[in-house]
């Protein structure tokens, strides 16, 4: 959509344009255009039916890759127990998936909750209350304190009007209005002083408004067709599966492919060609079923619900699974400044009195001449319980007293306002006569500190006021410019004492001959938090950068406050306007010249985030106003505040900080990255396990020996693929997790050493148990061909089950040794490691013998078994320590 410039048009001009005027529409006239534009609220896009998306969840890859996998074990293979058990598996992740989708619809219906239901408009010259959806476009609407603007305005009358922007813009002061045209081409939302946009607040002041645009052509409306339009971005996890289902289909397809033609073409038992077709092409499906790692959507799934429940605890909230891992792969953090890496609360930082500048940690009393207007000038209401309401900059040099241990309600009583000249934009100043002790009054004002210095004579220093002098005057410019350096917003503070209230108490004769009492600076400062989180964030190759609606000055400052950039590195900051005059190309270029992105739109943070996303990032970004909710949903992980946060940058993100802390977000990239390395774990378990099942089968073929049945194949994926692989994704956090660099977009869970730690692993399964099975029919007390077959397919069953579940100590760490992880620090590991080979030796039992085809084991026979298991163990670790003796060395 256009973005039709009205603050440049005069009232006039947009009265003709809209065919309205300052006495509003007929009421036939607004009915005509309601039918016409339709009703002033947002529309959320067509809704697919769940049972469409629910057979969305299907379309991955290595979903595909199952069940084909499954109808082939029970169709062809016959084995429908291990069908039954992938089909229930890729069912459950259907419907885990299913239950996180509908975050586009909560945006929106958050969005529509923001519409006020009432609003005052001007119709055939008459005020009345209309319903919001009802307003239409050239409709006079009437504003007041406490209102919420229900359509996007053209202001006619603005009356020290103030308007909180905060969740659109950023900007964490209300904004004073005025109805002058302003004569700039193009100006950034949150300086488009005379208009006043759908969903903000009136917070002081009065207005009259012309409506220009409702319903979805509002900003808001705008934000609501980004949310619609914007695609889910593909996380790092779903793309690692998606890598993973190709491998595994290439994979899959040339096993079966292999051993059936190897099979066919040895034919070592001789077998007749029908029988041995049928009996080759069982083989290959059931070690094609086999070779697939079932459990590992359920796994992961798993693995990520339990980094959900440990990230709970620590106050992060996550609404998507996917994000737990999305997190550790962070390599940017974009982060709003007001509500995110501030407070939201303007909060007094320093005071000039005396001719001295002081911090907020200063002792004053309620005496002190700066106190009094402080907290005379000041229309803060203070509630029950303390808490204050008003305007933010009011209410933080009340919350300054009472940080004084000053009783200011008790101070207000006593010296009661009798008279006030209220603020105004154009003079910059407020005033009120308040009673004062030996029946006098005390003139209180406060305002912009240039127009209160052209009406100061005096200074107050030390308890005595003398005429200000011209030195005094400088030394007083220099502070106020010293602490606006500091993005510190100044006022002046003054006082007189007369003997008598004014009859007429005007600009004229209450703010003239007044006595400069000092200046007062406040900022909406950084979290206390926030810094060394930062700090922790670049140890871990992490880059945060600030993306605000606020002046450059401002987040300048804060910037450099938070060590985000270095003091006076102003190159590091680019404003909206200025980014508007940059192409794409040059943007993608460059992005990374800028840490600090000013005055910007919701349209720039999308734009900010896609260009990092362009070369290759992955970009976490952090946000509590509705102006963030577009750029929240485009970011690979979107990150919305529980406390300060509206409803739709809630919606709009996958993971909520419950505590609004900028730290959490770094102790969730730290879990992000340790599940990341427990899936890996868990897939390095499982492959290396597949890969050795694979090659021992294969190898048998060749070498004329008994293969392992489909059944025993199945048994030991079974007993070996759940509880010791789910074990292995719960390993506690490794104390160097952050101590390295993102891993990036390109990396996929093969790499750091995964893919080579599988295919030496695997190839090291597959010797050991043919060695087995060597060594079984060298050993067998039996004289019959036969039985020693049968005792060396059995020792070969056995070791392979057993090998496998001792390789689940190798797996706890890639290139760490067993002893620097710990054995047994992971209590479930615990568990799982003596379940686990209880069930695989079970098939001994006498009456299990017949069902799996095995024969009974002697005590060397067992021990052989044994022995497999701790060589495997033992070797891993001697290729572990020449991979890091190659590794010191280098």
């Amino acid at each position: 959509m256009t973005d039709k410039k009205y603050y440049n048009q005069t009232i006039t001009d947009l009265e003709q344009e809209l065919q309205t005027s300052k006495q509003g529409l007929s009421e036939a006239e607004a009915a005509k255009r309601l039918a016409a534009d339709g009703p002033n609220e947002l529309q959320a896009k067509q809704q697919r039916s769940w049972i469409m998306k629910f057979f969305d969840q299907f379309k991955d890859l290595m979903i595909i890759v199952l069940i084909v996998a499954a109808l082939a074990a029970g169709f062809v293979a016959g084995e429908w127990t291990d069908a039954a058990i992938i089909l229930v598996v890729v069912i459950l992740n259907a419907a885990l998936g299913l239950f996180q989708e509908a975050r586009s619809e909560q945006a929106i219906a958050s969005l529509q909750e923001m519409a006020t239901p009432q609003a005052r408009v001007r119709r055939d010259g008459a005020i009345i209350e209309v319903e919001s959806p009802d307003i239409v476009k050239g409709d006079v609407v009437l504003l007041e304190a406490g209102d919420v603007v229900p359509a996007d305005l053209r202001l006619i009358r603005a009356h020290n009007l103030k308007i909180e922007e905060s969740a659109l813009t950023g900007e964490s002061l209300p904004i004073d209005k005025t109805n002058e045209v302003l004569q700039q081409n193009q100006v950034a939302l949150g300086d488009r002083i005379n208009m006043a946009f759908s969903g903000t607040n009136v917070t002081y002041g009065r207005g009259e408004g012309i409506v220009v645009r409702t319903g979805m052509q509002t900003r808001v409306g705008q934000i609501a067709k980004m949310l619609n339009n914007t695609d889910e971005t593909m996380t790092p996890l779903k793309a690692n599966l998606n890598h993973l289902g190709k491998i595994l289909t290439f994979l899959v397809l040339g096993v079966c492919v292999l051993v059936f033609a190897v099979g066919v073409w040895f034919n070592p038992q001789n077998q007749p060609m029908d029988k041995l077709l049928l009996n080759m092409f069982l083989t290959a499906v059931s070690l094609a079923v086999a070779a697939i790692p079932e459990g590992l959507p359920a796994i992961v799934t798993i693995i990520l619900a339990l980094g959900t429940q440990r990230l709970a605890k620590q106050k992060a909230i996550v609404r998507k699974l996917p994000a737990v891992e999305t997190l550790g792969a962070t390599d940017i953090i974009a982060s709003d400044k007001t509500g995110t890496l501030t407070q939201n609360k303007m909060t007094v930082e320093k005071v000039f009195y005396n001719g001295q500048l002081y911090d907020q940690s200063a002792d004053f009393d309620e005496d002190n001449p700066a106190m009094l207007a402080m907290i005379l000038a000041n229309d803060t209401k203070i509630q029950a319980g303390g808490s204050l309401l008003g305007d933010p900059t009011e209410t933080a040099l009340i919350q300054f007293a009472f940080d004084q241990n000053i009783e200011v309600q008790d101070l207000l009583r006593r010296d009661k306002r009798l008279q006030e000249v209220a603020f105004d934009s154009d003079r910059k100043l407020m005033s009120t006569v308040n009673m004062y002790k030996n029946k006098q009054y005390f003139v209180a004002v406060k305002g912009a500190p240039d127009m209160l210095l052209k009406r100061a004579t005096r200074v107050a220093i030390n308890g005595k006021v003398e005429p200000m002098s011209t030195e005094q005057k400088q030394d007083i410019l220099l502070a106020n410019q010293d602490m606006a350096k500091q993005a510190l917003r100044v006022l002046g503070l003054a006082y007189k004492i007369i003997d008598q209230p004014y009859d007429d108490p005007t600009t004229d004769n209450v703010e003239q001959d007044l006595v400069f009492a000092g200046l007062v600076g406040m900022i909406d400062p950084e979290r206390p938090e926030a810094k060394a989180a930062i700090a922790e964030a670049k140890q871990a190759g992490i880059r945060t950068i600030m993306i605000t609606g606020d002046h450059p000055t401002t987040a300048q400052a804060i910037a450099e406050r938070l060590g985000i950039i270095d003091q006076g590195d102003e190159d590091s900051v680019i404003t909206g306007a200025e980014l508007d005059e940059l192409s794409d190309r040059y943007l993608e270029k460059h992005i990374g010249d800028y840490s600090v992105y000013a005055r910007v739109s919701p349209e720039h943070k999308v734009r900010i985030v896609k260009a990092w996303q362009d070369k290759g990032k992955i970009v976490a970004m952090t946000g509590d106003g509705v102006n963030d909710a577009p750029s929240l949903k485009q970011a690979d992980i979107g990150v919305g505040m529980g406390i300060t946060g509206t409803e739709v940058s809630k919606s709009a993100s996958d993971m909520i900080l419950a505590d609004d802390n900028f730290a959490t977000i770094v102790r969730a990239v730290r879990e992000g990255r340790q599940v990341f390395a427990n899936i890996q774990k868990a897939l390095l378990y499982l492959m290396s396990c597949n890969v050795g099942e694979v090659l021992t089968v294969f190898l048998m073929t060749i070498f004329g020996w008994d293969i392992l049945a489909p059944v025993q194949l199945l048994w030991i994926n079974l007993v070996t693929d759940t509880l010791p692989a789910i074990a292995l994704g719960v390993e506690p956090v490794q104390k160097s997790i952050m101590h390295h660099r993102p891993r990036g977009r390109q990396s996929n869970f093969f790499s750091g050493g995964v893919a080579g730690s599988i295919i030496y692993q695997g190839i090291l399964e597959s010797v050991l148990v043919l060695g087995t099975y060597a060594i079984g029919l060298a050993t067998s007390p039996h004289a019959s061909r036969l039985l020693q077959h049968g005792d060396a397919l059995t020792m070969a069953f056995l070791s392979l089950g057993l090998i496998q579940l001792f390789h689940a100590f190798n797996s706890k760490s890639v290139h760490e040794s067993i002893w620097q992880v710990g054995w047994f620090k992971n209590h479930w590991f615990n568990v799982a490691i003596v379940i686990s080979p209880l069930v695989m030796a079970s098939v001994e039992l006498p009456f299990l013998t017949n069902l799996f085809d095995v024969t009974e084991l002697n005590l060397l026979q067992w021990l052989i078994v044994l022995a497999s298991g701790v060589l495997l163990v033992v070797v891993v670790e001697l290729v572990k320590l020449c991979q890091r003796r190659l590794k010191t060395n280098n």
